[in-house]
């Protein structure tokens, strides 16, 4: 008897997946595809910021030696005219001399030139500083995905 009261009440049924709701696999390929549209991403914006740090290397590497044909050809008329002044203000002091005095002169300035140089290059960044922050973000998210 208790058997047919059973039978006899409405039942319940389980609720059917809705058409939706994705699946599981299709979660799991959305992840993936996200996941692989943003390393695409991430490899486009390295080769980006790549990009500009050469680019902007190439004109800092122009524009250093075309200063320095510049500075040189200046320099050494300058250089001549300053050897050949010296030379005629202080009689006592041979031309060779005179060659010698400048010519410290101007290696002294040359090597000052060369450590401010040495300077700014080592502020040139060849790694590109936001993609590698943000790769940092992406690995950090996939050990802990919750955090």
């Amino acid at each position: 008897m208790i058997d047919q009261t059973l039978e006899n009440r409405p039942r319940m049924t389980e609720p059917a997946l809705s058409s939706t709701e994705p699946s599981l696999s299709s979660l799991v390929g959305g992840i993936i595809n996200d996941f692989q549209l943003l390393v695409k991403q991430e490899v486009a914006l390295a080769r980006r910021e790549l990009t500009d740090e050469l680019r902007t290397a190439k004109q800092a590497v122009i524009s250093l030696g075309i200063g320095v044909g510049v500075l040189a050809i200046g320099g050494l008329l300058i250089a001549l005219m300053l050897v050949h002044l010296l030379s005629w203000a202080v009689p006592a002091i041979p031309l060779w001399g005179s060659y010698a005095i400048i010519g410290g002169i101007l290696i002294a300035a040359g090597v000052g030139l060369l450590i401010m140089a040495k300077n700014k290059a080592e502020h040139l960044h060849v790694v590109p500083e936001r993609t590698a922050e943000t790769m940092k973000e992406n690995v950090q998210w996939i050990k802990h995905p919750t955090s």
